[in-house]
């Protein structure tokens, strides 16, 4: 018998799409998260520039592996984030990011088991 894990069975797991920013704020935003939440990110993965396409970045991060606080990082501009997971989880993760950022919450879509938030984050 073969067992399919969806997002509904773990609930502290927060999928995290950044788009409309440079390599670098996107970098600076994962590595924030990443030094608060555990993550699939592996440890020196940088994102990097498209040469002026369209790009998204993603990472998925488990709330329930706390690492500490996320530290504070300088934005050269605006960041939009996308945080789609269980309700608690995008919670965590959002009150996270308001710890080095200034959060402006754009829009949610909300399901049973989950939520979708966006988030423009800025420097403060």
């Amino acid at each position: 018998m073969t067992t399919h894990t969806t997002d509904q069975d773990q609930p502290d797991q927060v999928v995290v799409e950044l788009e409309g920013s440079s390599s670098r704020d996107a970098d600076a935003v994962l590595t924030a998260l990443g030094g608060a939440f555990g993550s699939d990110r592996a440890p020196g993965d940088i994102p990097e520039d498209t040469e002026g396409r369209p790009t998204v970045w993603s990472a998925t991060f488990d709330v329930s592996d706390e690492r500490g606080k996320a530290a504070p990082v300088p934005l050269t501009g605006p960041v939009t984030l996308t945080a789609q997971g269980g309700y608690h989880a995008v919670d965590r993760l959002r009150e996270a990011l308001t710890d080095v950022f200034a959060v402006h919450v754009t829009g949610t879509a909300s399901g049973d088991q989950e939520q979708e938030l966006q988030l423009r984050l800025e420097g403060k």
